[in-house]
């Protein structure tokens, strides 16, 4: 966005963890100016120095350039469609969007332009090409997420997204031997390729996964952590600062870094 004027930037989900943290980290980067934050509960608190309202209209009213959302997918649906609708550009870190919604969201992102990306930790990405990378090479995977005990949705959108890019990188993968789960579920779920994904959800955690590659004689292990939110901000300031050279919609922080 070429402008020497700061970005004015709003956020939806402005009161949860990641929103209040986002606040933050928005209020103190130079580029940016944090001019409106939405939420459904708590309308009214001051977060970063502004005060949250329950309508988006609140976001019009500020000249917000461009919205953040980190809210759950039923009120992130709502919210993007309304950013399209107003020519907002859009930041979007809530995962669980359907192929069908991404389809919609390319039809009516003729005004502004929308980035969704299911993790914003640059090591997070990275991980996932490296996996990428490494699955022609390997004919067994199974990926391991592990969450903090508050996230509604599994598996998580970052590991579906590993699964389907390293199904792209290599369609083949040998069969699951197992012929009797004893608790059904066991083996986790069968991604694309029949890649397994499996999903932890444990109080304590905060962002976490493994991606396990196997061959004869040897396996892969690549792994990344999130200890903190602080780890996703770095992505999320350099979508809201790039999302407007990128017309229509992108999926993906990867573009933005060049991998």
């Amino acid at each position: 966005m070429a402008s020497s004027a700061p970005i004015r930037v709003g956020v939806f989900g402005a009161t949860g963890r990641m929103g209040t943290t986002a606040c933050g980290a928005i209020a103190a980067d130079p580029e940016l100016e944090l001019v409106a934050g939405v939420a459904n509960s708590r309308a009214g608190a001051t977060v970063a120095g502004i005060e949250v309202a329950d309508d988006p209209a609140a976001m019009l009213d500020a000249g917000v350039q461009v919205a953040v959302d980190l809210t759950v997918i039923d009120a992130a649906r709502a919210n993007v469609a309304w950013c399209a609708e107003q020519g907002v550009h859009a930041v979007v870190g809530t995962t669980g969007f359907t192929d069908d919604d991404i389809a919609a969201l390319r039809r009516a992102f003729t005004r502004s332009s929308c980035l969704i990306a299911p993790n914003f930790a640059i090591g997070a990405v990275l991980m996932m090409r490296f996996a990428e990378l490494a699955a022609p090479f390997f004919e067994t995977a199974e990926v391991i997420e592990l969450h903090h005990d508050a996230k509604a949705d599994a598996p998580s959108g970052t590991a579906l997204m590993t699964a389907r890019r390293m199904a792209a990188a290599s369609p083949e993968w040998a069969a699951d031997p197992t012929r009797h789960e004893v608790i059904e579920g066991a083996r986790g779920g069968a991604g694309p390729a029949g890649i397994h994904v499996h999903s932890v959800r444990l109080r304590g955690l905060v962002a976490h996964q493994e991606v396990l590659l196997g061959t004869t004689g040897q396996t892969l292990t690549i792994r990344h952590d999130s200890y903190d939110r602080a780890s996703f901000m770095p992505g999320i300031l350099l979508g809201i600062k790039r999302v407007a050279d990128r017309p229509g919609v992108t999926v993906g922080l990867d573009g933005l870094l060049g991998v």
